[in-house]
């Protein structure tokens, strides 16, 4: 599943960036990102934000891992189902 575009402002108070380095449970699920974002990650090395609030820069194969069940619910919401 891409997300093409996504276009939700979502207010500071309710983000919660995680900026660890451990391998807690946000290191074993794919997450939902701007396909672009990815793309400029690649190239840029810049971290990126998953619709959970993840921060990270990209490394591994998201197919390897099942869906983040916070970002699958926010797309969800976002797409009105």
């Amino acid at each position: 599943m891409s997300m093409d575009v996504i276009n939700k402002v979502i207010p500071e108070s309710e983000t919660h960036p995680d900026v660890s380095h451990d391998d807690g449970d946000r290191e074993r699920f794919a997450h939902y990102v701007q396909k672009d974002k990815i793309t400029a990650s690649a190239v840029t090395g810049e971290p990126v934000i998953a619709l959970c609030g993840k921060v990270w820069v990209p490394n591994r194969d998201p197919k390897r891992f099942p869906v983040c069940p916070e970002c699958k619910k926010i797309y969800a919401e976002m797409m009105g189902e």
